[in-house]
C-alpha cells in the first residue's frame, strides 16, 4: 500500500502548575482554547474538542503522524503558556504543572468523550482535578505515584 493512514485519538489532561485557579474567567478560557486549537493545526494534530475549568484543560484531538506525544505535549503548553502571560500583569507567573495524561480513544468511543468533556464546569461542581485524574488514570490502567504527580 503507497499510502500510509492513521487515525489515533487522544483525551489530554493537564492542570495550572499547583492547580491555582488562575483560569477563573470564562472569557479568557474560550480564547485560550481557540489558541491552542490553533497550535493544534500547526502541528497537524486536528483538535476534536477543548474546554476545562479554572485550573485544568482537556484536549481532544487526532494525533499526527509526524510528532511525538511529548512534542504535542510541550507545543501545546509553551505556546499558550506564553500568550496567557501577555493577557495582564495577574499572569505573569503563569505555567502549567510538569505532567500531563495523555489518553487513547477509541474513534468508536469519540461521541461519547464529547459530553464528558463539554461538561467540565458541572463535573467539577463535585469533583477535584486530583479525583478526576486518578479515575482517568484507573480507567485506562495506569497507576500513578503520588508523590510525584502534583505539581
Amino acid at each position: 500500500m503507497p499510502q500510509s493512514l492513521a487515525r489515533v485519538v487522544f483525551h489530554i489532561s493537564f492542570s495550572t502548575k499547583h492547580r491555582a485557579p488562575l483560569l477563573k474567567e470564562i472569557e479568557l478560557r474560550t480564547r485560550l482554547h481557540s489558541y491552542m486549537a490553533g497550535i493544534l493545526h500547526e502541528i497537524d494534530c486536528e483538535p476534536i474538542l477543548i474546554n476545562g475549568v479554572e485550573d485544568h484543560v482537556h484536549i481532544l484531538c487526532n494525533f499526527s503522524r509526524s510528532i511525538t506525544i511529548a512534542d504535542l505535549i510541550e507545543t501545546v503548553k509553551i505556546s499558550p503558556s506564553r500568550w496567557i502571560k501577555k493577557q495582564g500583569p495577574q499572569y505573569n507567573e503563569f505555567s502549567w504543572q510538569r505532567g500531563y495524561g495523555a489518553f487513547s480513544v477509541s474513534q468508536s468511543k469519540v461521541q461519547e468523550a464529547r459530553p464528558y468533556i463539554e461538561g467540565q464546569e458541572e463535573h467539577h461542581r463535585h469533583i477535584s482535578f486530583q479525583d478526576e485524574f486518578r479515575a482517568l488514570c484507573k480507567k485506562h490502567g495506569l497507576k500513578i505515584d503520588e508523590r510525584f504527580v502534583w505539581d
